[in-house]
């Protein structure tokens, strides 16, 4: 770490001061700022995408630095973003830094569509992202995507090229199977399946892998807990009651199995009129922050409930994507960003070696 004299300690507090997430005492440890106040130059190597962010700190503390370094300050960024896990003797698979499982203690609550359009912030943010369908007997993000009738294709005959879509590349056991089959499988053999289409997967270097879990807390949840590098969980909830109820066990499940949960989102927190704009709580308010303050957890932010999710979903064309609707579209990119600075000042840095574990493959009938 670099000398602190008097010139750099001011910039540094300065910059603490106006950063109201918290990361930048770690950024200055792991040596990703660097401070020349000869010639008024601040250094990042940031290891995540938060262009929000980072245009807030720059603004804010424009004129204070300026005042201390006697001249305008010159900023120069790059980004390389960090493997991230609880544990840091766990290595990721290759190519993936990051598994983020988004899952809920029940279904209804909009997992899928807040996966989707949460995986697209990331991309949209500058990350490489991919998404996996990890819902076996349900799977939604082939329609959400618009490729519902993709096939998965190989170049080597052995892992499977992931579908692209949207900016962003993804898997799901729904390009395997025909969209009216109905997947009849136990626990077990559900589980080899996901094992199968993770591992199998000829998947590009991507910063985050997005995987939507189904509802609950059976097998595929325990298998992602516990065979594979999970950097961190994501709940999301309803504001009312009953869902609350759910999430806390998927919270709790989490918690036994020691996998990092990186907080809570609460997803159709208030209806908003499509007409007037009118905002109105119809499952009540302030669930998802008591059920955060519960367990100790980062509330990461409220999502509303609009007609645009669902239709553009249905169209295959995400939000996110559709770049139409800015007050729809901002809750996601804040949350994108708060995940990614939360990730990286909670969590420690992974080894990034190949490690993967063989999967007996399972038969798949193709279409």
């Amino acid at each position: 770490m670099f000398n602190k004299n008097n010139l750099v300690q001011q910039v540094i507090d300065c910059l603490v001061a106006h950063d109201p997430l918290m990361v930048i005492n770690k950024l200055l440890e792991n040596g990703r700022i660097k401070i020349d106040e000869k010639i008024a130059l601040i250094e990042c190597n940031l290891p995540f995408y938060a262009p929000g962010w980072l245009s807030s700190l720059q603004a804010d503390s424009a004129v204070q630095l300026e005042k201390i370094l006697a001249k305008k300050v010159s900023w120069e960024i790059k980004h390389q973003v960090a493997a991230l896990q609880s544990d840091s003797s766990k290595t990721t698979l290759a190519n993936i830094k990051n598994i983020l499982i988004v899952a809920s203690g029940k279904g209804g609550v909009g997992k899928s569509t807040v996966s989707v359009n949460l995986a697209l912030a990331l991309s949209q943010n500058g990350a490489k992202v991919g998404i996996l369908d990890a819902d076996i007997y349900g799977p939604s993000i082939p329609t959400m995507l618009g490729v519902k009738n993709a096939q998965p294709s190989s170049a080597d005959g052995k892992l499977m090229l992931p579908i692209e879509a949207c900016g962003l590349v993804c898997n799901s056991i729904g390009f395997l199977v025909k969209e009216e089959d109905a997947m009849i499988w136990r626990g077990p053999m559900a589980s080899k399946a996901l094992s199968q289409v993770l591992n199998e997967t000829d998947w590009p270097e991507l910063d985050y892998l997005v995987v939507d879990m189904p509802p609950g807390t059976g097998d595929i949840q325990l298998t992602m807990s516990q065979n594979v590098p999970v950097s961190s969980a994501l709940v999301v909830t309803t504001p009312q009651d009953i869902a609350l109820v759910d999430a806390k066990k998927g919270v709790t499940m989490f918690n036994k199995v020691d996998l990092n949960v990186a907080g809570i989102i609460e997803n159709m927190s208030f209806y908003a009129c499509s007409q007037c704009g009118h905002q109105e709580a119809i499952f009540g308010t302030g669930g998802g922050q008591k059920l955060a303050a519960q367990f100790d957890l980062p509330f990461l932010g409220e999502l509303p409930l609009h007609i645009s999710y669902r239709e553009d979903t249905d169209q295959g064309n995400p939000t996110v994507n559709k770049g139409e609707k800015p007050e729809l579209i901002s809750p996601y990119l804040n949350l994108a960003e708060t995940l990614a600075i939360n990730l990286y000042r909670n969590l420690n840095q992974a080894s990034e070696q190949i490690s993967i574990t063989e999967v007996k493959s399972i038969h798949i009938c193709p279409r």
